[in-house]
Order: C-alpha cells, then sequence, then structure tokens
C-alpha cells in the first residue's frame, strides 16, 4: 500500500525499535511507497511512512533492496554531501562515507554483512541516519 509521507520532525527524530518479523508488510508497503516517489526519492526509512521501525529501503543499482535492523559497522572515506529528503523541505550538507559495510537482517530475517560503496553507500547512510532519529 502506498503511504503518505510523514513530515513530523518529532516523529522523525526518534529512534526507531527493532523490526521483527510482525513487520514485513512494512516494508511492502515502504518498497511501494517508494516506487511511487520514484521520480523524486532513492530511498526511505519505515518512520517516513509513520511506523518507527529499523526498515530502509532503497534504489541498489537499479533494484529495490530492503534491510531489517540495518547497522553500520565499519566505514571509510569520509567526504561532505548534500542531501534532500522527501520528509523535509529543501537540501542540506552531511558527512558521508564513500564505503560502509552494513549489517542487516534479509526478508527471511537471515543476519547478512555487505559493504556498499558510492551513491548506494550515501542512500544506505540516509537512511539509517533516519533510524537513528537523525534528520540532516
Amino acid at each position: 500500500m502506498i503511504r503518505e509521507i510523514c513530515k513530523d520532525e518529532a516523529f522523525l527524530s526518534q529512534r526507531a525499535e527493532p523490526a521483527t518479523v510482525d513487520d514485513l508488510s512494512v516494508a511492502q508497503d515502504l518498497l511501494e511507497t517508494l516506487e511511487a516517489h520514484r521520480e523524486g526519492c532513492v530511498g526511505m526509512a519505515a518512520n517516513m511512512i509513520g511506523v518507527n521501525k529499523r526498515i530502509i529501503v532503497f534504489d541498489n543499482e537499479g533494484s529495490y533492496m530492503a534491510m531489517f535492523n540495518p547497522e553500520i559497522v565499519k566505514q571509510s572515506g569520509p567526504y561532505e554531501a548534500e542531501e534532500g529528503c522527501l520528509s523535509l523541505n529543501g537540501t542540506r550538507k552531511t558527512k558521508r562515507f564513500r564505503s560502509v559495510k552494513v549489517q542487516y537482517q534479509n526478508a527471511k530475517f537471515q543476519m547478512r554483512l555487505k559493504t556498499f560503496t558510492g551513491w548506494t553507500a550515501e542512500i544506505i547512510q540516509h537512511e539509517i541516519d533516519h533510524c537513528e532519529g537523525i534528520l540532516i
């Protein structure tokens, strides 16, 4: 189901709760909402649709990917980026890393570890910030 984009900064500033297998439908809603906004959006976190859970979805080099309970375990190559967000007006400068190693669970809640670089790494960092209640 395509959901409305949350713009409530007080809600968006809360740390997300861990996702469970009961939250699979939230990931599906996130994917459908991201697809509906594909013209101006490359990633979303669950709190952007009003659900305070650690779930992100993003464009992974042309196909959408969902992560449950993602955590960055290693990062390298800092740089300054300027990003926008569907939940916020305008763009803001922020520090990002060219490479991030992420530990997460897939849709079967199996633990995975994967390194992402470049644009995909930047998207993931932005969405994990949402899970931490960090607004750019």
